[in-house]
């Protein structure tokens, strides 16, 4: 073979080569690209509360305790399911909401209050996977998986789809452990929590801590029925040191801590009730 011919074939050899990395570093960029994609922040899900002991829609009952439906982001959500079965899938039909259509069930904590309706709701649905604190009872999470579902138990901060991240469970000692949603969207961080019993400004600080960004709206029990007007004007101090947005208290709040937020928050407080329906494109 003569020099030339070699030196033509080591030519070919490495423009060949050249071009074999453009196309792989081309799809690495693709394949990263589509991986944030996956993971970026929804733009604008819809939070619709279909159990609460706050009147909103006068067509669905009213009954002790929480829960509510978050559509829009990668996967349905169900957070908690109240107190009872048939209340909780009687409002969700009056609202036109499919219990079918839920991908995941996510548990605050094991007062009965959030986990009474779920017995029921496994019942008509049962193809979902149910986010649980670790420390809930091993007979409790047999009871779900019999039902034909599927348990992930939560301790500590995990994602739970694109745009949605559990804080883990929260509390001490040998007290009660519970769980809350962050919700993140192209307007800032959605916290949504069950009834706040680990503290809501603990919620709250721990929400900023697991997932950087700013608070737009914390959402659901806050824990604060008889509570003092000075212990609930700390809470609001500290919220708007936090850069909470919206405030938008329900269910174990009490009456005292809604009035208190609604004059501090004047336009930016949600007046939250059952068949509340939170378009978080339409906050600013």
């Amino acid at each position: 073979m003569t020099t030339k011919i070699k030196i033509v074939i080591m030519f070919s050899l490495l423009v060949l080569f050249s071009l074999s990395l453009i196309i792989i570093w081309g799809g690495s960029n693709q394949s990263i690209q589509g991986a944030a994609m996956n993971t970026a922040t929804t733009a604008h899900p819809v939070i619709m509360v279909v159990f609460d002991n706050n009147a909103h829609d006068p067509r669905l009952a009213t009954a002790w305790g929480f829960s509510c439906l978050v559509q829009g982001l990668e996967k349905t959500i169900l957070f908690d399911t109240g107190g009872s079965g048939s209340v909780l899938l009687s409002n969700m039909e009056k609202m036109g909401l499919d219990p079918s259509a839920v991908d995941l069930v996510v548990l605050s904590h094991i007062h009965g209050d959030h986990t009474g309706g779920l017995d029921g709701f496994l019942r008509r649905h049962a193809k979902v996977t149910v986010y649980l604190p670790q420390s809930f009872p091993t007979d409790f999470k047999g009871d779900v998986k019999r039902a034909g579902a599927q348990v992930v138990e939560v301790s500590g901060p995990q994602p739970i789809c694109a745009g949605a991240v559990s804080t883990g469970e929260l509390g001490s000692g040998w007290g009660l452990r519970e769980q809350s949603l962050v919700l993140e969207t192209a307007k800032g961080l959605v916290v949504i929590t069950g009834c706040a019993h680990p503290g809501i400004v603990n919620i709250v600080e721990k929400a900023k801590e697991v997932v950087k960004g700013e608070i737009l709206l914390v959402m659901g029990g806050f824990h604060l029925a008889g509570y003092s007007a000075h212990h609930i004007a700390g809470i609001i101090k500290r919220f708007q040191q936090l850069g909470v947005r919206y405030a938008g208290p329900c269910h174990c709040s009490g009456i005292a801590a809604q009035q208190q937020m609604a004059a501090a928050y004047g336009d930016q407080y949600l007046a939250i009730g059952v068949g509340s329906i939170i378009n978080l494109g339409d906050l600013n």
